[in-house]
């Protein structure tokens, strides 16, 4: 009899189903529905952010192009000893004449030529000049190869041949850090005169810090106005603000080459005023000068509006009250305002900074020499030296400083604080 009350009193839908399954069939419709909704966002998040990413890890350890040119030759270099002080035996040089003949014939020797030379230069023309005549070497191979060019004759060319025949290389990240192998096989830092991408990333993090503090110094008196004033006045002010968006990029970067450069409007105003001699005038383009200046005016905007979607939030009545309470409008500037609006300069701050970290065309066109930053370089090794192992390993080290820096935010700061309204 308890089986039979326990039976009845189930609730049931109007077609007989129990009222627990046909909700639970209901919420799984629901979320099936709600993951097809979400699901092209996620595609094009994974196609056009996740995918290059792990492209651009991929290429900088990858290093197929080697042991599959020279694949006999590779595999005959496993067995020799590079500490050995000999050059490997006949039949590493054997295989190495049917690899040259055969990457030869297919146009592919060349490339590996290519390849090393990144480590060493002059490998590009030994392989070229050796391709030449592969065909037309005889036994024994070892004297045809170094009549050929003496270099073959020399240990480390072998060496960096077994070295960079493995289908994964460190190389890449050891030049995105300065660093090179030793003859003896150790890594070691470069020359003072030869280290050029800790440089380049210590004025990367440099200029971007300096950008940032100068986009929130300019930004926050800024943006508190605009929060203060009447909303008509204020959205007149905004559209002022918002307008460099409006024009191109190219467009407000030369106009700074047109102001900056020595014979310049701003120049010409400081000689007019008689404040520098006509002989003395600024240099303040193709410079670290020119790059901050430029980038500041381009990203102050990026400043501004998150300062000010904060500051509007923050009620008048808190100023009122702390000057009621005897404080002064200083103190309670520091002590009330202020904090309020923390997370607008966190938003802003970090927004600014990671644009600025990875920006390239303005420093491009007034940087110069001592204002480029790393991520002209990447550009560079993208499309002019075809060096796209060098250019990932940078670009990925770029995304670890980045992540680092994050994190380092979010351990002072905390990402929570963050907020852009």
């Amino acid at each position: 009899m308890v089986e039979n009350v326990a039976t009845t009193d189930i609730v049931k839908t109007a077609d007989g189903i129990p009222l627990k399954i046909s909700l639970a069939k209901a919420q799984r419709r629901s979320k099936i529905r709600g993951m097809m909704l979400v699901l092209p966002l996620f595609a094009f998040i994974l196609l056009t952010f996740f995918v290059p990413i792990f492209d651009m890890l991929l290429r900088s350890v990858e290093n197929h192009l080697v042991p599959d040119v020279l694949e006999h030759t590779t595999r005959e270099l496993v067995n020799w000893d590079d500490r050995s002080g000999e050059l490997p035996p006949e039949e590493v040089f054997a295989a190495a004449k049917l690899d040259f003949e055969k990457g030869h014939s297919e146009r592919t020797i060349l490339r590996v030529g290519r390849r090393l030379n990144y480590e060493v230069p002059g490998f590009a023309s030994l392989f070229r000049k050796t391709a030449r005549r592969a065909k037309n070497f005889e036994s024994p191979y070892k004297e045809a190869f170094i009549e050929r060019d003496k270099r073959w004759g020399e240990i480390d060319t072998w060496r960096l041949i077994k070295r960079e025949a493995g289908a994964f290389t460190m190389s890449y990240y050891f030049s995105a850090l300065d660093l090179e192998y030793s003859p003896e096989g150790n890594v070691n830092f470069k020359d003072k005169d030869s280290r050029i991408y800790l440089k380049l990333f210590w004025r990367t993090l440099s200029l971007s810090a300096l950008i940032t503090l100068l986009c929130l110094t300019l930004a926050y008196p800024i943006a508190y106005l605009l929060s203060t004033l009447p909303l008509r006045i204020s959205n007149l002010l905004m559209i002022l603000v918002l307008l460099p968006f409006w024009t191109s990029l190219l467009v407000r970067t030369t106009s700074w080459i047109a102001l900056l450069q020595q014979e310049g409007v701003i120049n010409d105003l400081l000689v007019g005023l008689g404040l520098i001699t006509d002989d003395g005038r600024l240099a303040m383009i193709h410079n670290a000068m020119g790059t901050v200046v430029a980038m500041t005016h381009i990203l102050l905007p990026f400043m501004v509006l998150p300062l000010y979607s904060v500051m509007k939030t923050i009620p008048p009545s808190y100023m009122r009250a702390a000057k009621n309470l005897g404080a002064t409008p200083t103190v309670a500037f520091i002590r009330v305002y202020f904090p309020n609006t923390v997370s607008g300069i966190g938003a802003g701050s970090i927004l600014v900074f990671i644009i600025s970290i990875g920006y390239y065309i303005t420093p491009a066109l007034v940087g110069g020499t001592d204002g480029t930053l790393i991520s002209n370089f990447i550009a560079y090794h993208m499309s002019s030296s075809l060096n796209w192992g060098l250019a990932a390993s940078l670009g990925v080290l770029l995304l670890i400083l980045v992540l680092m820096l994050y994190y380092l935010y979010d351990r002072v700061v905390g990402i929570d604080n963050m907020k852009f309204s």
